[in-house]
């Protein structure tokens, strides 16, 4: 049996952990503990193009709050916020 992570030609799930991380994954399996499906089903270069487009700070999201400080979800919260 060949990979399925290698057949271009499959489909796939763009999956994201609690860190913040991405995980292209061959749609049909079963999705890891820790993981959410962010996309898909869809074909593999869409998932790719979604994790490329999304994941933008590929730093760990435990050790981007540890370094900047504050949560980068909580941020860009706060900036779309409407003032009060």
């Amino acid at each position: 049996m060949s990979n399925p992570f290698d057949d271009e030609d499959g489909t796939f799930l763009a999956l994201r952990n609690e860190e913040g991380q991405y995980s292209l994954w061959p749609d049909g399996f079963a999705v890891p503990a820790g993981w959410s499906v962010v996309h898909g089903p869809d074909s593999h270069r869409a998932c790719l193009d979604h994790i490329e487009r999304t994941w933008t700070d590929m730093r760990p999201r435990s050790l981007a709050v540890a370094l900047d400080g504050a949560d980068r979800d909580t941020l860009a919260s706060r900036a779309t916020a409407p003032e009060q």
